[in-house]
């Protein structure tokens, strides 16, 4: 087949000399590398990408309101986007995931740009999936998409959870749809020998932190004989794995009283005492200020707080969000103590976030050595050309 055979009618020209990411095969095309729009594509449609001499770049998916006014969906010109296109490539990311299966039967099973997808996000919760469209690209293709879920997981449920703020800087509006069969208002799942019941209907993302599968893990390994702070404990998974670790005893620290329920029930599922496990419902920062008054203190201390940073404007701001619950969290830490500290927010980098970590201790008055740098889990890859991919950094730290 002849190039000419499928080249599209719409193209963006990127501008001269802003050509340098697509040969790099970075898949975002921001706003000011485009010169102009030709054949008035709609939202999300398939546009060609074209430089000033007229060379084909890569195809791409069109977004009029965004910054990123395309994201590449395939750099072979060869190559055509309909929906075999989907049922191909979601098929082989699902595929690339099985050997995971054995730790847990709840896995990401596309990652967005980093699987070739841009915009889809697909989970799979114990043969229950839930997928969620980002962008005006994978919003124009919603029916191929589903269509390709229903061909690969015959057997699945299948829950549309559009439902992200993101999506409104594309255009578009939020949207929960139950798309095949019955969906369950908790899902059972197992992971690393836990039992965990996960609300896909309404919980976090899509209803657990699957990325934080391996950095669970390693709670659990640390966690032997102590007694534990697990703060923005969500449904329990951090102090969960730490009781399976051997913890004394687990805090979990969160603002919502239904979570901290569900944490309740995730510790019964799974047969741990009743006064293994104590839930707080509050204001993490405000707590943990009231127990260093108090002279309260723990053996190991979880900070996995929700991402502070959404854009540049809001760096500085969130880097004294980090510093503070981090500066408690060193003086609730006993000598010897760890701490797992995490950052979810693409925009802050690794070295910032350390030394911010860093100045915490300092102001603290204490001293700590990095004994493990933690990401996320190997279901949420990071495409060697698209290091934004690559979002959550966390520190394993031994205080003295």
């Amino acid at each position: 087949m002849r190039i000419k055979d499928i080249i599209v009618d719409q193209q963006l020209i990127i501008a001269a000399g802003r050509e340098k990411s697509l040969f790099r095969r970075h898949p975002w095309i921001f706003s000011g590398a485009v010169a102009s729009v030709k054949g008035r594509p709609k939202s999300g449609q398939t546009v060609d990408v074209l430089g000033q001499n007229g060379q084909w770049l890569a195809r791409a998916a069109f977004s009029p309101k965004s910054q990123i006014q395309g994201r590449v969906w395939t750099f072979d010109a060869d190559e055509r986007v309909d929906a075999e296109f989907f049922l191909r490539r979601i098929g082989k990311s699902a595929a690339r995931r099985r050997r995971l299966e054995t730790e847990s039967d709840a896995l990401r099973l596309v990652q967005s740009e980093s699987d070739g997808l841009p915009g889809l996000i697909l989970d799979r919760y114990a043969g229950v999936l839930v997928f969620q469209l980002l962008t005006a690209g994978a919003e124009f293709w919603r029916a191929e998409i589903i269509e390709a879920l229903r061909t690969l997981f015959p057997d699945d449920a299948i829950l549309e959870r559009s439902d992200v703020d993101v999506r409104a800087k594309e255009g578009l509006a939020e949207r929960i749809e139950a798309v095949q069969g019955e969906i369950p208002e908790l899902v059972e799942i197992r992971e690393n020998g836990l039992r965990l019941l996960v609300d896909i209907r309404s919980g976090h993302k899509t209803g657990f932190y699957l990325d934080q599968r391996d950095s669970r893990l390693a709670v659990g390994r640390a966690a032997a004989g102590a007694e534990v702070l697990n703060c923005f404990s969500y449904t329990g998974g951090f102090g969960l794995a730490a009781l399976r670790g051997g913890a004394k005893s687990v805090t979990q620290l969160d603002a919502s009283a239904p979570a901290l329920e569900l944490a309740v029930r995730n510790r019964d599922l799974n047969g741990f005492a009743p006064d293994s496990m104590t839930t707080v419902c509050g204001d993490a920062f405000q707590i943990l200020r009231a127990w260093r008054k108090e002279g309260r203190t723990f053996d190991l201390i979880v900070l996995d707080p929700p991402k502070f940073v959404d854009s540049k404007a809001s760096l500085t701001r969130a880097a004294r969000g980090y510093k503070d619950v981090n500066l408690c969290a060193f003086h609730l830490l006993r000598p010897g103590g760890r701490l797992f500290t995490f950052s979810c927010s693409g925009l802050m980098e690794d070295t910032l976030f350390q030394k911010i970590v860093a100045d915490a201790a300092l102001d603290a008055g204490r001293t700590g050595r990095i004994v493990r740098r933690l990401t996320q889990a190997p279901d949420h890859p990071v495409e060697l050309a698209f290091p934004e991919g690559a979002y959550l950094k966390g520190l394993e730290i031994e205080v003295e």
